[in-house]
């Protein structure tokens, strides 16, 4: 299984990736699980400095910008 996490403070350009990251998984039928994440003291444990960030398996893929769909998708197969 896939583990994807979306961190963020919950603004509207989080909300648009985690919305996107979903979007990305259905089209591909990952098995996923998806996790949102908004407690900053979690999020600069990842050494996160901007967000929204994406983390695909634990490891960054993502930081500072809304990822596409089709971007998201390069990182799951």
């Amino acid at each position: 299984m896939t583990n994807v996490k979306v961190l963020g403070g919950g603004c509207s350009k989080c909300e648009t990736l985690l919305a996107n990251a979903k979007e990305a998984i259905s089209a591909l039928g990952v098995d996923a699980e998806v996790e949102y994440i908004t407690d900053f003291s979690v999020i600069a444990g990842y050494g996160i400095m901007s967000t929204p960030a994406l983390i695909v398996n634990d490891k960054v893929v993502s930081m500072g910008k809304v990822l596409k769909e089709k971007e998201i998708e390069a990182f799951l197969k």
